[in-house]
């Protein structure tokens, strides 16, 4: 058991958070590669070892072991190359969660190609930014007609893309995946020398949400799946040779802190189940079917699961209950523990690194609260000066010691923009521009991005805790709460609350005035909305994060 995780853990048992705290650490070998030295060195040892089980809304149900990704990825590697894709080359996938991806990201480690995962919400604007920026020679794509149409579109400012692919079936003028997977030979023998991969060559490059202007090209190196050993391990708590199911497209990072890196490192089975859109009732149904050891989905998710009969499925099976992508509310925690006897561990990080915040299995979780520190990221609250804030204050959240004990997972720059990467990892610490408190116990509670805090009459006031206090009442499912000039023109700026309503529940003056009641009541009456409009929908990222920046520019809110 934990033959590959002890590899590279010295010690994987702890006894409490501060022993985890001041033992834990990962030994990074000077040539690891996750194609070679995970997938590959399962189905070495345990040929027969099971790596994923895929299901679709069609009644499709598709088991891999580690012999088969090994196999496949063999087969695809040896293709790219006929098609001249070659070591340093960067292939763009937008795959939702079809099993192919899995293949892919693996085959491309062996090449030593970058992957840049994308997720099928793309318009042809979105496509031809990130393969410019990033220079893509090939795009791989599901067989979707409007993924193609806009990648195709795209095509004619892309110059740097060669190669066309299209994954579960044919479409004309691109190359088909199921062929190159037919025709590339089995054997494939990895690189040595010049041609091998090395430690900071970059695996992986994110493009992140862009909730704050152009999306930046987020450059990971191969050290970056052992840095999702804490991700996987300590905070999901996935076990080996059991069932993990984490809730995402395979165009997001979600996706490698979920269903690839750290889960297989740690030998557990991925579950995926790649649905063609997200109906609360039936994710409920799956998760009772298949017997899950582990599950983790966003905040969203399990706040319109609660909108349904959560008591009515049988969930005993599964052991932990995670969450990360947006904060959690407490509430949401302490309706879901009522209903399944366990609650929500929240789990807080980027595109650029792992689980930075979570609650660890020592970690009694807090409701509202992230939790405690990855050891290996030696995260401190810093004021704008760079000094470390005391308890109760709110301060930046920031990596620090990146002199010297650069943290395995975190992201070494943005790809071609030198400036922005000597801005965020050229110095002592990496400032992630996330607010946040610590108590006396030393939990970490979110605050809100610090573009996002809202500063009205001389007070600062964090979304979050005004987010908190609506989702607690029932007739809320999800809401933003953001700065917008105030109607009276007295402050200036006041609290406004965009609300998206519970089935059975409809707009009314009655209805906010009893909402701005209820805020006042759950925090500091000064907080409440003077504002409340109410919506359909929130405007999200392609990433699912709410769009705070655009309801405020909508509103004429100006951002300092």
């Amino acid at each position: 058991m934990d033959y590959i995780l002890k590899k590279y853990c010295p010690r994987i048992d702890f006894d409490s958070y501060e022993d985890f705290a001041e033992n834990f650490r990962i030994d990074v070998p000077d040539n690891f590669n996750f194609g070679y030295d995970v997938v590959d060195e399962w189905a070495r040892v345990e040929p027969d070892k099971k790596a994923l089980v895929w299901i679709d809304d069609d009644g499709d149900h598709r088991e891999f072991t580690f012999t088969d990704i090994s196999r496949l990825s063999n087969r695809i590697a040896n293709s790219f190359v006929a098609l001249g894709i070659k070591k340093g080359d960067v292939v763009l996938s937008i795959l939702r969660r079809r099993w192919e991806y899995w293949v892919l990201a693996s085959a491309m480690c062996k090449i030593g190609a970058t992957i840049v995962p994308a997720t099928i919400q793309l318009t042809r604007k979105d496509i031809a930014y990130r393969a410019n920026t990033a220079e893509v020679t090939a795009i791989v794509c599901v067989n979707d007609d409007y993924v193609c149409d806009q990648t195709e579109l795209a095509l004619a400012e892309s110059p740097t893309v060669k190669h066309k692919i299209v994954v579960a079936g044919e479409r004309e003028g691109w190359v088909s995946f199921d062929k190159l997977l037919e025709e590339g030979p089995e054997e494939w023998v990895r690189p040595t020398g010049e041609a091998a991969t090395k430690l900071d060559d970059i695996m992986l490059m994110y493009f992140t949400s862009g909730t704050t202007g152009n999306a930046k090209a987020v450059m990971h190196s191969y050290k970056h799946p052992l840095g999702h050993i804490v991700t996987a391990k300590y905070w999901q708590q996935v076990q080996e040779n059991c069932l993990h199911m984490s809730v995402t497209d395979s165009g997001w990072a979600k996706f490698g802190w979920g269903k690839i890196y750290g889960q297989w490192i740690c030998g557990a089975t991925v579950f995926c189940y790649d649905m063609k859109k997200f109906v609360p009732a039936k994710l409920l149904q799956v998760m009772q079917d298949f017997d899950l050891r582990t599950f983790c989905a966003p905040p969203t998710m399990y706040r319109f699961m609660l909108q349904e009969d959560v008591e009515k499925y049988d969930l005993s099976s599964i052991v932990n209950f995670a969450t990360a992508g947006e904060p959690l509310n407490a509430d949401v925690t302490i309706r879901w523990e009522r209903f399944t006897g366990k609650r929500i561990r929240e789990g807080f990080g980027q595109s650029e690194g792992p689980a930075l915040i979570a609650n660890f299995p020592w970690v009694e979780p807090h409701p509202g609260s992230m939790g405690k520190p990855n050891p290996l990221c030696h995260i401190k609250l810093l004021d704008d000066d760079g000094r470390e804030v005391e308890d109760g204050e709110e301060g930046a959240i920031c990596i620090t010691q990146l002199k010297s004990a650069y943290p395995p997972g975190l992201f070494v720059g943005y790809c071609n923009n030198p400036e922005k990467t000597a801005e965020a990892v050229g110095g002592d610490y990496y400032n992630l521009h996330d607010m946040a408190w610590r108590d006396s116990d030393g939990y970490y509670s979110f605050v809100g991005r610090n573009d996002d805090v809202i500063k009205c009459s001389g007070y600062r006031i964090g979304p979050f805790e005004v987010e908190s206090a609506l989702v607690a009442h029932p007739a809320v499912v999800e809401c933003a709460v953001t700065a917008t000039p105030d109607p009276k023109g007295i402050r200036g700026n006041v609290v406004k609350a965009t609300i998206v309503l519970a089935r059975g529940y409809t707009p009314s003056d009655e209805l906010t005035r009893e909402l701005q009641n209820h805020v006042k009541r759950t925090t500091a009456p000064y907080k409440y909305p003077r504002v409340v409009e109410y919506v359909d929908e929130l405007p999200k990222t392609v990433g699912g994060k709410i769009k705070r920046k655009l309801i405020r520019h909508n509103d004429g809110v100006k951002d300092e």
